[in-house]
């Protein structure tokens, strides 16, 4: 059998765009069990509530939604455990420190297999106050007003 190559995405945290300024973003692998890897290859997953956190040295992914896989037995896993991360001890120590600033996070912004491998995106990000969420919101509708206005008149011509 070949072996995977390319990037496949499974989930995208697209709330973390909208409600963090992103500042960094690591790619970190996962430990996952195999009804996990499997449920994954059938493209379930939600990361909306999830966030990532440094314990003892270690890089820690919670409150992501693995659901069930539909054909696992009695070794089927928990849909929201505690699952780690695999960093390079620089980069945890980066993200420690990144961390203990007042304001930010680590979150998850996608999770996808990268050569057959399950890897998720991480970000260290700041919170956006709810101006900076009208302000990007407004922005974002400008231009696509602005869009549709140039192809209205590219139309015409």
């Amino acid at each position: 059998m070949p072996r995977e190559e390319g990037r496949k995405l499974i989930a995208q945290n697209k709330r973390a765009r909208h409600d963090y300024h992103i500042e960094d973003t690591y790619e970190a692998g996962l430990v996952l069990t195999g009804t996990e890897v499997k449920s994954l290859r059938a493209g379930r997953a939600n990361l909306t509530d999830g966030y990532a956190l440094i314990r003892d040295g270690e890089a820690w992914l919670e409150g992501v939604h693995i659901p069930e896989y539909t054909m696992g037995t009695w070794t089927n896993h928990a849909a929201r455990r505690p699952r780690k991360l695999l960093l390079h001890r620089r980069e945890i120590g980066k993200l420690i420190a990144k961390t203990n600033e007042p304001g930010h996070t680590l979150v998850p912004l996608s999770l996808y297999f990268k050569d057959g491998k399950a890897k998720v995106e991480i970000a260290v990000a700041r919170g956006k106050r709810e101006y900076d969420k009208r302000q990007a919101i407004a922005k974002r509708d400008a231009a696509r007003e602005m869009e549709r206005a140039r192809a209205a008149r590219l139309r015409r011509r």
